[in-house]
Order: C-alpha cells, then structure tokens, then sequence
C-alpha cells in the first residue's frame, strides 16, 4: 500500500460532509477499485455476513457477545451510527480509538484520490466507511468479523467478499422500497444476493413467498439453508426487565435486550452458532448461552432511566412498529406510556403511527437533525388523526424534558422510537437533564 497523509479530525470531518453529498449509489463496481487500491484485504477476513429490514443489528450484537465468550477475537461492523461514529468499528466490543479511526479513513481518502486521478467517481460515504473497516478489522488481526449490510444485499458495498462463514437472512419487511422494490418479494431477492455460491445460509422464518425467493436462490447457488423454529422455544415473558424464554435445547434464558421480537433474533443468532460449529468452531452450549444473556444493543428497548422508566427503540417502519407493539402489550400494559416520535420523511410513518398511538397516553413529535427526516410539525399532524393529545416540540432536549414531566405525573414510562439518527440526541438531552436539572 502507498504511503498517505495522516487527516486531522478537521479535515476528517469535511471529507466526510464532502463525500455524504453523493447520498447512496448501490452498485460494486467503485468499492471493487477502492479495495484493489487497498490491496484487497477483505479477502483475508472470515466473515459472518447479515443481511435483513430489522433484526441485523440486534443478531450481530448477540453473536458478537457468543463468540466473545468463547474467547475468539472479534470485529464488528453495522450501520448507522446511532451515538457516535466510532461505535460502527468494534473489536471484542470497544470502538475504534479516535487515532485509529483517523488512520484508516485517512489510508482510505488516499486510495480515493488515486481513484479519482485515474478518472474514476469518488466512492460513497458508505463504501469510504466499509473499506475502512475492512482495513481496521484486518490491522487487528480479527479472527472472525461479523458485517452487516448497510440498505440491501446483492448491490451493498459489503458484498464485495467473495465468501462467507454464515450468510445471515433476518426478517424481511418493507423498507427503502425506492431502492430495494415494491414488493416482498423484491426486496428479499436483493436481501439474499449475500448467498455465496456453496454456502451456508440461516435464516429467520418467513412468509411463503418470501421463503420462495430464499429456497429459489440458494438453489440457484448449491447453498444450504435453515430456518429458524419457533416451536424450539416456550413461555415467553419480561421478568425483573429482561425477556425471558425456555430454548428446548438450552434453557432457560434472560435476554437484556428486551423486546419479544428478540427471541426470533435470538433463534438466529443460535443457528448462526451451529454452522459455526459446523465449521470447527469451538463455541460450547454454556458460551452460547452465556453470550446470548450479555449481549446488548443500544437503540432496541434500550433502558436509560428507571425513574421515570425511560426506554428508546430503533422502530422506523411497519414490520418494527408491530414488534414493539407486542413487546408493550406483553409487558407494560399497566403503564401509561408517553412517546417522543422522531422519522425520517422516506419511512411508511403512517401505518406505524396507526399501530402504535392507541397504545400513548400523551405524544410528541420532534425534527431529527437528519437531511432526510420529516418535519416535526407534519408529524404531529398525521399524528393527530390516531390520538387526540400531539404536541410538536421544535428542541429535542425539550420534548424530553417534558415527556419526563408527563410521565412523572401518570407515574408512566417515556418510550422514545422511530429514526434511529436521533435516539443519540435524546441520549444525550436526558443525560443532560439528570445532571443540570430540568
């Protein structure tokens, strides 16, 4: 590889706004060169690859957490950033250090601009970000990497590897339908172009026909496939605030990560584990279990504050709406329950907002500081049409500060959801609030 300078977080910063302009351009055709100017070190990577609507990041975190604890040295990639930008490049579960984040961004602009010299685009913020961490989890000797995509499959610049330990199907729903397809059908033919040819497949049960485009491809390519069961697993209930279920190979777990949708992501994660051991991987029934119970995810029914109860959720379309839904009505129907709602403009907010505001007893909608949100004002008057008390408030930090009152005075919980972009600003409002007051 070329020598190159070393950015400072200035400069590391505009590159980034410079090249976020170019928005999203599927396609491998320009992370191809990118990694042929870095030597193509993804080819040295052993691979988990995860692809789905919802589910990715919970199933990577919990397989992250499994195979910790059997003591092999781990990289994680995922998308978006939901606190910070470093949080997207773990190894055995701490980010990337600021001087390593810079260097390998800064190794990565340099390949960029050779590209750009030889006549070639500019690559996309997110091929920009996924070459760099390729670079990182190969520097850190990663002996497995797991890698989510970032919207599709087949064209999403992490499918430029070649092979895959597990490639990695979780629920398929409608979502990026301008990019993916209109149909289900559609969007899961795109989802599982990650199916490498004789691979090892697992996947979340779906819909027939959504299992049909699934059969058809891994046909197509001699992979095997399994599906989840969801008759391996029994009592299902939140308990002293964790999911709790019996696995009738494992037990009895305690998930951290609530949320009932959790224990489908968990059958996949344990599945992912047997091809693992399929493989030689040594990963025991009690590391298994163990990691299964330690793993979290920030952003999915993630726990702030217990007084008031203080939740936020990751749910920005249908399919996560209903999953939340059900995971309120199996655990919280006592509560009466404030929403702070934040979406982006190009998510099916509607049906999400019918499914979920029969459940609030008081709501506000707020503006992520995202290019693509919707207005909160126009939120809160779609809002209008499914509960009789919305109120748009212009400052997140406010709208938290009063959910909080609100709840304090129904003696509720406050469940902040939608975008995940701007569940950090909550974050960081409610911190905040805790420690200068309302």
């Amino acid at each position: 590889m070329e020598k190159y300078k070393i950015l400072s977080k200035k400069e590391l910063n505009n590159y980034i706004r410079e090249i976020e302009k170019t928005g999203s351009i599927l396609g491998l055709d320009s992370i191809r060169e990118l990694m042929k100017e870095l030597s193509n070190v993804q080819n040295e990577l052993s691979v988990i690859h995860v692809a789905g609507t919802n589910g990715k990041g919970s199933v990577c975190a919990m397989l992250e957490s499994i195979l910790m604890e059997a003591g092999y040295r781990v990289g994680k990639y995922t998308s978006p950033a939901v606190f910070e930008n470093t949080e997207r490049y773990r190894v055995n579960g701490r980010n990337i250090g600021e001087r390593d984040y810079i260097e390998v961004i800064s190794q990565v602009k340099a390949a960029c601009d050779r590209m750009v010299e030889r006549g070639l685009n500019q690559p996309t913020v997110f091929e920009v970000e996924t070459a760099a961490a390729f670079l990182h989890f190969y520097r850190e000797n990663c002996e497995i990497v797991i890698l989510e995509t970032g919207m599709g499959g087949a064209t999403d610049a992490t499918n430029i590897i070649r092979k895959s330990l597990v490639s990695v199907l979780t629920s398929i729903s409608r979502d990026h339908m301008g990019f993916l397809g209109d149909t289900l059908e559609e969007i899961a033919a795109v989802k599982a172009g990650i199916v490498k040819e004789n691979g090892r497949v697992v996947a979340l049960c779906p819909e027939e026909g959504v299992r049909r485009v699934i059969d058809e491809t891994c046909k197509r390519k001699k992979a095997s496939v399994v599906y989840t069961k969801s008759e391996q697993v029994d009592n299902v209930h939140i308990a002293e605030n964790k999911l709790c279920f019996f696995h009738d190979e494992l037990g009895e777990i305690k998930l951290k990560m609530i949320g009932n949708y959790q224990v489908q992501n968990a059958l996949c994660a344990i599945e992912t584990v047997k091809q693992l051991v399929k493989q030689g991987y040594a990963i025991s029934a009690e590391q298994l279990k163990k990691g299964l119970e330690q793993a979290e995810w920030e952003g999915r029914f993630s726990v702030l504050s217990e007084k008031p109860f203080f939740v936020i959720d990751g749910a920005h379309n249908e399919d996560a709406a209903k999953k939340l839904r059900e995971t309120l009505e199996m655990g919280f129907t006592k509560c009466k329950i404030i929403y702070i709602i934040g979406v982006l403009a190009d998510k099916e907010h509607e049906k999400m907002l019918r499914l979920m505001l029969p459940l609030a007893e008081k709501v506000f909608t707020v503006t992520p500081h995202n290019p693509r949100a919707l207005n909160g004002k126009l939120l809160a008057e779609e809002a209008g049409k499914y509960h009789k008390d919305v109120t748009f408030v212009s400052e997140i930090k406010e709208a938290v500060s009063l959910a909080m009152e609100a709840a304090d005075k129904e003696q509720g919980m406050v469940l902040s959801f939608g975008s995940l972009s701007y569940l950090g600003e909550v974050k960081n409002a409610l911190k905040e609030i805790k420690i200068h007051g309302r």
